[in-house]
């Protein structure tokens, strides 16, 4: 066929998907989440509940709701695409509840409640599927590793199946668009068209029983599991894309069977169809290069479509230094904030660091916004459990206040009186930087062994809350088991806590330090009241400008010596909680949640006013001043990063129009300098602030415009304006 056919279709693919992502936002309205390749439902469906509480729980009730969907499930049929099957609804966001808060223990809620601890108890377990398994078993494959495992194991005769259910209802789906591709292609006169159908109609017959074996087939299959993964629970994290693929397309290509022209159309649609995390480069397990010309042929797939893509370049020593480049000059070519590029040096060597092998932290690889995981080998619980570090500070701040006779944060104010019962006086603290500290650490320390608590809470209760019946028959060890991947099932138990807000609080504790012990401009009692009332007393703006133009985090030694406290002690307060085989590994990272994550603290001592937005993962509040020195902020964000395993993402914000003479040298010297210096992941937007503060306006305006709001890409117009705000903010202030 001729290339421009190619070509013509997937644009005509691009336009239909800014349709239908316009479509969504009239049919659902703002979504502050990936840009998911789901389309607006054209079947209406409804959740089945199991529980008098309206919802579904349990291996049954996920397994009866799947199952259902998938028989109910509407076919999608392009003729563009080289491919079938979209989906439509979102299965775990149906449920009314997450889990059985009853069951949560009272002493672990109330200190949930004090810190206000971002829980993700009872969410999906944000790990990848190792898709080699899939592609070299094939559904009938899976199914009869099922029987296998279900003779050896005949007390868990149920577990087994239901996950048989699971896989016999996809087989469904795609038999329901085998059947629709030959009515398609019987009822169509133009030749052409009904080649098409034929080829799409072989290709699903091929893989709905057996493993796939041509290029074609492999994308078709990746694509039917990770539609169900999507629908099921929303994972559809993917994997090392272009070593994954390589030996197929290369075989195609001695038999004759497929041109570089045609693969790169292929693979357009596959990435078209969902943003799912792929990454490409890096080393192999013994650390040799993985690019090859299925890389480039992904890149060469990515601008041909344009569109929101969540792939990830691994920078490791022995790169294909043409592959990085290529990359680079695409992300300032196209500016829709793809790639992103992951540090391979800091994320092996702080994976060996825990005690595992250099052989295995190579294959640890980036698939989601900050997670870093083993394909198909561990429960990670990435981007779900989080510590506002700003909220801990309030509370550390208001304990100090009432060991000295202060009034807190809340409350009236009131006249302290030392005597208590007659001649019995309280012991009144002196307030100090010092002071705030001891207090900070010990409620931070608190707040780790809180959730902490909510991790081992969630896998006591997930096998009877959401079991994964689809990561689980990718994955090492449930089906052997016969364990559900949340209950003993894994191989690895790496549980990811991340940090939030640590640039509003080094700010923090370098102002009082700052403008209170070292500069004695204003008092703790009198900041203590400004703070109260969120900087509206007689002299609020004044105070709040002054403590707002002390040294910053990101700007001065000092700034930085207290991220790197705050950072220090969060790392060492998290591997502590290590036991048995439950290892939590530390991060710094607020996903696109620093704005929620504000409205739950008041002002605090760096000038910020009461619910204001906490700073963007590990990034600084305020830039340098004078010219942009983006090579100083990531040497700032390499020195704070925790070390093991886990990122602390560098989030750069570039005008297109950069006085540098050629942006791409600049770019790719700030992601060098970056790892080098211990950096785990780079995200970069590349945005005009005109046009960026007139589609904050005019949203509509603009329906193509992509951004990396934090670790995924998303059309600006779809987001809300408190993200489309927090979007702006990172850029102008930038």
């Amino acid at each position: 066929m001729n290339s421009t056919v190619y070509w013509e279709r997937l644009a005509r693919l691009r336009e239909k998907k800014l349709a239908q992502t316009q479509e969504k936002l009239e049919y659902e309205g703002y979504l502050d989440e990936d840009d998911y390749g789901r389309v607006v439902p054209t079947f209406s469906w409804s959740i089945i509940p199991n529980d008098p509480d309206g919802n579904f729980y349990g291996i049954d009730g996920w397994t009866e709701n799947f199952c259902d969907l998938m028989e109910k499930h509407a076919t999608y049929i392009d003729p563009d695409d080289a491919f079938t099957g979209k989906w439509m609804y979102f299965m775990s966001k149906m449920r009314p509840y997450k889990y059985k808060e009853q069951l949560l223990p009272k002493s672990l809620k109330r200190s949930i409640e004090l810190y206000k601890l971002d829980a993700g108890i009872g969410f999906d377990a944000h790990f990848c599927p190792d898709y080699k398994m899939g592609l070299s078993l094939g559904w009938g494959g899976l199914l009869k590793k099922i029987g296998k495992y279900k003779a050896i194991h005949p007390d868990k005769s149920h577990f087994y199946e239901c996950h048989a259910e699971v896989i016999k209802s996809i087989q469904v789906w795609i038999q329901h668009h085998i059947e629709a591709l030959a009515k398609l292609g019987e009822e169509t006169d133009d030749l052409e068209l009904r080649n098409e159908y034929r080829v799409k109609l072989e290709t699903n017959k091929a893989v709905k029983d057996d493993p796939p074996t041509t290029y074609r087939q492999v994308l078709q299959w990746i694509i039917w599991y990770h539609l169900a993964s999507r629908t099921f629970n929303r994972d559809g994290a993917g994997g090392q894309l272009d070593s994954l693929l390589q030996p197929y397309y290369e075989n195609d290509v001695k038999a004759g069977r497929i041109t570089r022209d045609e693969a790169v159309y292929q693979m357009g649609c596959f990435l078209i169809n969902d943003p799912v995390y792929w990454q490409i480069g890096g080393p192999d397990k013994d650390g040799k290069d993985q690019s090859c010309e299925m890389s480039y042929i992904i890149l060469d797939a990515a601008e041909k479509i344009n569109v929101t893509l969540n792939l990830t370049l691994r920078v490791h020593d022995g790169m294909d230094m043409k592959l990085f480049d290529k990359a680079v000059r695409l992300l300032v070519k196209h500016k829709e904030a793809w790639p992103r590029f992951s540090g391979d040096k800091a994320l092996v060597s702080g994976f060996c660091a825990l005690g595992y092998p250099v052989s295995l932290a190579r294959q640890r690889i980036a698939v989601g916004c900050n997670w870093m995981s083993l394909p198909g080998m561990e429960y990670t619980l990435n981007d779900l459990f989080k510590i506002n570090f700003a909220k801990v500070f309030e509370v550390a701040w208001q304990d100090m206040m009432k060991r000295c006779g202060y009034p807190g944060l809340g409350g009236d104010i009131g006249t302290y009186n030392p005597v208590v019962k007659g001649s019995m006086k309280r012991t009144i603290e002196v307030p100090s930087v010092k002071l705030l500290w001891d207090l900070f650490s010990n409620h931070l320390s608190q707040a780790v062994q809180a959730t902490a608590d909510a991790m081992r809470f969630h896998l006591h209760v997930q096998k009877d809350n959401e079991v994964e019946l689809l990561l689980n028959l990718l994955s090492h060890g449930p089906l052997e088991k016969g364990l559900d991947i949340s209950n003993g099932g894994a191989m690895y138990y790496n549980l990811a806590i991340d940090g939030a807000g640590l640039g509003t609080v080094a700010d923090c504790f370098t102002a009082v330090q700052q403008r209170i012990e070292e500069e004695k401009r204003i008092g703790w009692e009198t900041l203590n009241m400004e703070l109260r009332t969120s900087w509206a007393g007689d002299d609020g703006e004044q105070y709040r400008l002054m403590m707002l133009s002390s040294k910053h985090y990101g700007s001065s030694e000092e700034g930085l010596a207290w991220g790197k406290k705050v950072e220090r002690l969060f790392t060492s307060l998290v591997l502590a909680q290590r036991k048995g085989n439950l290892v939590f590994i530390p991060g710094l990272f607020s996903w696109a949640k620093s704005h929620i994550l504000g409205k739950d603290v008041g002002a605090t001592p760096n000038g910020r006013r009461y619910g204001d937005p906490i700073t963007h993962g590990a990034n600084p509040s305020k830039t340098f001043e004078g010219e942009f020195n983006a090579i100083a902020l990531a040497t700032t964000i390499a020195q704070v990063q925790p070390g093991y395993g886990n990122t602390a993402p560098l989030q750069l914000e570039f005008d297109p129009f950069m006085q540098d003479n050629d942006p791409v040298k600049l770019v790719e010297a700030v992601i060098l300098t970056h790892f080098q210096m211990g950096g785990t992941l780079i995200n970069v937007n590349i945005l005009n602030k005109d046009q960026l503060l007139d589609a904050n306006k005019h949203p509509e305006k603009y329906p193509d415009l992509v951004v990396r709001v934090t670790g995924f890409t998303a059309y600006f117009c779809m987001l809300t304006p408190e993200f489309r705000q927090m979007v702006v903010d990172r850029v102008v202030n930038g």
